[in-house]
């Protein structure tokens, strides 16, 4: 009989299941936690969220251990979605960093027990200031709770742990309380999509909400010749480019039409020595402009519906005159992002 493989599949098979049993375990705790603080939503949650957007300063998130990492992602999340927010490590405070602490500020301290001693030492200093304080907090009438404007209950039945000691479900009811606050002060200061990308400018989002004014070409790189222009002229601006067209502008600097490679092509074909021309007398009058904070895609948009590969963008101050060209290759490389 040939020797069983290094290794034991049914054993495998029954740690497998048994790891998995422990899994779902855990999830179904943490999801637990989370459901639960649905009903402690109450007007105590109201006051944290009208302290938090009548803040004139900062939101000072602070909490140690497990707690302070969570502290460091509310922070980010706030900030990331309009709401100057930083982390102040409660152990550091208390050598220098205090000054961070300025009377216009919210502090929003987190600790599951409430009587961390680093936090509660910064309670007379948050009060000398005073700075408002919101707790995030398992133990509503804990030291910590009892000394803020408004203290918000995380509490849990257990934690995820096997034994009952790691924070676990814990320190997820509180990142979900940060979160329900962020969410909830984004929609109240009226943030939009505009608002994240222009906070996010690396992101598939800040990029799928780029504006044309940003992909344009403008100043030195725009191709413009004057209606009075002689096509000899005209034919290097557009070579010199690589546009393949350029504006034509009158004496004011307001747009009068376009030239494209399309526009020399049919004039040649009409015959003729297309050299002894002006710019005024090939242009294509009335060209398709668009706004400079039109979203990158809808000029895509236009630019595939009419089957055309460039657009004249327009002066953000004066809508006559040119601000700048868009070519579709500016566009298609940022395709994938729309």
């Amino acid at each position: 009989m040939a020797d069983r493989p290094q290794g034991d599949p049914v054993g495998a098979a029954a740690t497998h299941t048994e790891s998995r049993s422990l899994a779902r375990r855990v999830l179904e705790t943490e999801a637990l936690a989370i459901r639960a603080l649905v009903d402690r939503l109450d007007h105590r949650f109201d006051c944290a969220v009208m302290l938090l957007r009548q803040c004139r300063g900062r939101v000072i998130l602070t909490g140690m251990g497990k707690s302070g990492i969570i502290s460091r992602k509310i922070a980010a999340t706030l900030t990331s979605t309009g709401t100057a927010a930083l982390f102040l490590h409660p152990a550091e405070a208390r050598h220098g960093d205090l000054g961070v602490i300025q009377v216009d500020d919210v502090v929003v301290a987190l600790s599951y027990s409430g009587e961390t001693d680093e936090l509660l030492l910064l309670i007379e200093t948050i009060r000398r200031l005073g700075a408002k304080l919101i707790a995030i907090t398992g133990h509503p009438a804990s030291t910590l709770a009892q000394a803020a404007d408004v203290a918000l209950d995380c509490s849990v039945a257990e934690e995820a742990c096997p034994m009952n000691l790691v924070p676990t479900a814990s320190t997820t009811a509180a990142l979900a309380i940060g979160d329900a606050l962020a969410m909830t002060l984004l929609v109240e200061k009226g943030f939009r999509e505009e608002d994240f990308a222009s906070l996010h400018p690396g992101g598939k989002l800040g990029k799928r909400l780029m504006r044309v004014e940003a992909l344009m070409h403008a100043g030195r790189h725009c191709p413009v010749v004057r209606g009075d222009t002689p096509m000899r002229d005209v034919i290097y601006e557009m070579s010199s480019k690589g546009l393949g067209m350029t504006c034509v502008a009158g004496e004011d600097e307001e747009l009068l039409g376009i030239i494209t490679d399309g526009d020399l092509r049919r004039r040649m074909e009409r015959g003729g020595e297309i050299l002894d021309l002006r710019a005024a007398d090939v242009m294509t009058r009335h060209p398709v402009t668009v706004p400079p904070a039109m979203l990158a895609a809808a000029a895509l948009n236009i630019l595939e519906q009419r089957k055309i590969t460039s657009l004249v963008v327009a002066d953000a101050a004066d809508a006559k005159k040119i601000g700048g060209v868009l070519h579709i290759h500016d566009l298609w490389r940022m395709k994938d992002m729309f």
